[in-house]
C-alpha cells in the first residue's frame, strides 16, 4: 500500500473510531440524565378546587397534563426539580383516592396538602398560615346509647379510630382514641425556614382538623378546638395524611385561613393564592436543601 493511501485508510479508521467514541458518550450522557431524572422523585403539592391549585401549577416550568379518573395532575418543574400540582377535588374520599394514585403512579418524595380552612381559634385571622404539626380527622365519632326519644347530644361523642385495630371500631375500646398525623419534621424545616417571606399574617404550628363536615356553629366548633385541640378545620388533610402514612411518605399539612366564625373573620377567597405563593417557597427550600444532600 502506498504511503499515501496509507494515510488516506487510516484517517478514515480514526473519523469512525471519533464517531463511534463521540456516540458512546452521548449515549453515556443520556443514559445518565435519565438515571438522574428517574432518581428525583417529585415532590407533589395538592389543592381541592381550582382556586386552591391551578395559581401554584401556574408558577411551575414545562408543565404537562395528567388525569386519572376526575383527578387532574399537572407535572412540571421548579428550579429544574420534578414537581406535580394534584387538583383533587372537595372531601374526604376524593383526596384518598387522588393519593393513593398520586402514591402508586409517581413514588413523590413528599407531599403537601395545601388550602383554605375557617378558623377553629381565636388568636388566629383571617391570611393567617398554619403549619400542620398534627393531622386529625375530626368526622371519625362514635355517638352515645340513646334509646328513642331521649335526644341527641353530640358534646358528649367520643373519637373512633379507624386504625385501631382490625376488630370493630365501634366495640372495641382502643378506638376510643384521637388519631393524629404528626407533620414531617423536614417539611416542617423547610416551612419555618421560609415563613420571614410571608408578610400577610402570621404562621404558627398547629392541629389541622378535618372531616366531610362544614361547621358553622361557633359552639361545635370551640368543642373540637378544646377536645382536639384544632387549630383550623377543613375537608381534605386528614384523608391524605392517612394515605401518605399507609405508604411512609412524608406528609405536612398548611392551610390558611379563609375565615374565621369564632372571631368574626369574613370570609376572603384572595387567601388561597396567598397560601400558594408561601407554599412555593416551602417547596423551593425543601427541593433545595433535598438535592444537596
Amino acid at each position: 500500500m502506498r504511503r499515501k493511501e496509507f494515510v488516506k485508510y487510516g484517517s478514515m479508521v480514526m473519523g469512525v473510531l471519533l464517531l463511534l467514541v463521540l456516540g458512546a458518550c452521548q449515549s453515556s450522557n443520556s443514559e445518565s440524565s435519565a438515571e438522574t431524572e428517574a432518581a428525583q422523585k417529585p415532590v407533589i403539592v395538592q389543592g381541592p378546587m381550582p382556586i386552591e391549585a391551578e395559581e401554584f401549577a401556574q408558577k411551575l416550568d414545562d408543565v404537562k397534563e395528567e388525569t386519572s379518573g376526575s383527578f387532574v395532575f399537572y407535572k412540571g418543574t421548579l428550579d429544574g426539580y420534578p414537581v406535580i400540582v394534584t387538583k383533587t377535588g372537595k372531601g374526604m374520599e376524593n383526596t384518598a383516592a387522588a393519593t393513593a394514585i398520586a402514591i402508586e403512579k409517581y413514588e413523590p418524595l413528599a407531599i403537601i396538602n395545601q388550602g383554605t380552612s375557617g378558623g377553629h381559634d381565636a388568636d388566629l385571622n383571617v391570611f393567617d398560615i398554619v403549619l400542620g404539626k398534627r393531622t386529625v380527622n375530626i368526622g371519625s365519632l362514635k355517638t352515645a346509647n340513646k334509646e328513642k326519644g331521649e335526644g341527641i347530644d353530640p358534646t358528649i361523642w367520643k373519637p373512633m379510630d379507624l386504625m385501631a385495630s382490625e376488630g370493630s371500631a365501634g366495640e372495641d375500646p382502643d378506638a376510643e382514641n384521637i388519631r393524629y398525623y404528626d407533620g414531617n419534621q423536614e417539611l416542617l424545616s423547610s416551612a419555618n425556614a421560609v415563613k420571614d417571606t410571608y408578610t400577610k399574617g402570621k404562621i404558627v404550628e398547629g392541629t389541622i382538623g378535618s372531616a366531610d363536615v362544614w361547621n358553622n356553629e361557633v359552639d361545635r366548633i370551640n368543642w373540637f378546638h378544646e377536645k382536639y385541640g384544632t387549630s383550623v378545620e377543613e375537608m381534605e388533610g386528614a384523608a391524605a395524611a392517612q394515605i401518605a402514612s399507609a405508604y411512609d411518605v412524608p406528609f405536612l399539612g398548611i392551610r390558611v385561613l379563609s375565615n374565621n366564625k369564632v372571631n368574626d373573620g369574613q370570609y376572603n377567597p384572595d387567601t388561597a393564592a396567598a397560601n400558594q405563593e408561601y407554599v412555593y417557597e416551602v417547596v423551593k427550600h425543601y427541593i433545595s436543601k433535598s438535592s444537596n444532600e
